[in-house]
């Protein structure tokens, strides 16, 4: 890759879970069609949701009648594959790109290496896990870690990642739990053990997503342009919204 490739960054953006997964699509698809170059971007999910994976179909009835903190909680599906996340507490980075060399763990690993990078400057070191054989079992995409997924050095799951290809481009987006609610949590997913991440209570959302930011660009060797969504851009993506998990 070269210095002059140019990244769109779309910035920060708090929605529901439906547009999130729309915009991932579209940016994919834009993408794909050669109208649109690179792209990164972070953004969190309100009202908090849990995500499906795409060929995700059996998960506990009582996820679709979730209240915290006195809103219902989403079930949205994504349009990558994997098993179901809760998106509260959390921060998700969204990565589009073609052009990338080798299989599916040689791709999740060139991404990856930006949120190694950058998290190694907020002070936490992070390496991939390796599941076992419970993985298939355990419809938490946190109650395990596989090849695709950031641990801490003490074992915490910090990051866990989903792709999708079409083509020669690639979409991967994943869950960063920063300050996940660990009652929520067993609700959700049953009495499993949870150890989260204790991340300083410095760092501020703001700052780990510039630190990621600077980060992107390093690993890449690119330069990034901050362009918000247009109206027309919204437009098209928000044709695609009502494609959620009841279709």
């Amino acid at each position: 890759m070269h210095g002059e490739q140019i990244w769109r960054l779309i910035p920060f953006l708090e929605a529901t879970g439906n547009v999130q997964m729309a915009i991932d699509r579209w940016l994919l698809e834009q993408h794909l069609s050669g109208q649109h170059p690179p792209s990164v971007r972070f953004y969190t999910w309100s009202p908090p949701a849990i995500s499906l994976g795409y060929h995700q179909h059996k998960y506990p009835e009582h996820w679709q009648h979730m209240v915290w903190q006195g809103q219902k909680l989403d079930l949205v599906r994504r349009p990558t594959g994997g098993r179901a996340v809760l998106h509260q507490g959390d921060l998700t980075y969204a990565v589009v790109i073609s052009g990338l060399s080798g299989n599916r763990i040689e791709a999740y690993q060139k991404i990856c290496e930006f949120l190694i990078q950058g998290w190694r400057q907020l002070g936490v070191d992070l390496h991939y896990g390796s599941a076992g054989r419970g993985y298939i079992h355990n419809p938490n995409c946190f109650g395990t870690a596989t090849s695709a997924d950031l641990l801490t050095t003490d074992g915490c799951k910090l990051i866990g990642s989903a792709q999708l290809r079409r083509g020669g481009a690639i979409l991967q987006h994943g869950s960063m739990q920063l300050q996940p609610d660990a009652s929520l949590l067993a609700e959700v997913f049953g009495t499993e053990t949870f150890t989260s991440v204790q991340i300083s209570q410095n760092l501020s959302v703001e700052k780990i997503i510039a630190t990621l930011i600077a980060a992107v660009s390093d690993s890449f060797g690119i330069d990034l342009a901050v362009q918000p969504l247009s109206e027309r851009e919204w437009e098209a993506i928000f044709m695609q919204t009502s494609w959620n998990v009841g279709s």
